[in-house]
């Protein structure tokens, strides 16, 4: 073996932290398989809002889109399930649900695939995932673990290694003067 291949190449990757940022070292793999996982997640956002918005036929029927003037939450709140389903069922057709729901699917599609605001859709994308996991108690594969649980724990991650800084805009949004100002942002 060459000198060369006992090198590993590091690639610096911000991490909050509640005394500020500092900058471990990831490996380049590690780098780009989170930069490969944040975008697989960002467009399972964006392919569910858009399936939604114009009903592709996969969770959304043709004609029962949201451009069709559908209500496309109302199937899945109606059919809530376990301890919370009185409070789910009674959100189905309020005028407010849908756009919200909508708006956090593109807003979590975009911010992952992008890999900006990884903070906050961290925030948005872990109560997303509660929400509709706690929609239909108990979990029918698993009593404990789900993909709604493995999803909001991956979206955490994903903000925590700042994940957008790989082949995403995660410097470019940092560098920000408002972003600066409020690293919450990040």
């Amino acid at each position: 073996m060459t000198t060369t291949s006992h090198r590993q190449q590091h690639l610096p990757a911000p991490v909050m932290e509640p005394d500020g940022d500092r900058r471990p070292i990831i490996t380049t793999a590690a780098g780009r398989a989170m930069a490969v996982l944040r975008i697989a997640y960002g467009l399972t956002f964006l392919w569910a809002f858009f399936d939604k918005l114009f009903g592709f036929g996969y969770a959304t029927k043709s004609g029962k889109a949201w451009i069709d003037g559908a209500d496309v939450t109302a199937g899945f709140l109606k059919g809530s399930s376990g301890p919370m389903k009185g409070f789910y069922q009674s959100l189905a057709g309020d005028w407010w649900v849908t756009p919200l729901f909508m708006v956090a699917l593109a807003g979590l599609g975009l911010a992952l695939t992008l890999g900006i605001g990884l903070r906050v859709a961290a925030v948005g994308g872990v109560l997303l995932y509660l929400m509709m996991w706690s929609a239909n108690l108990p979990p029918t594969t698993n009593p404990v673990l789900d993909d709604h649980i493995l999803g909001a724990v991956t979206v955490v991650v994903l903000a925590l290694v700042a994940a957008g800084n790989v082949w995403g805009f995660g410097k470019w949004w940092s560098s920000l003067d408002f972003v600066r100002k409020y690293p919450w942002l990040r």
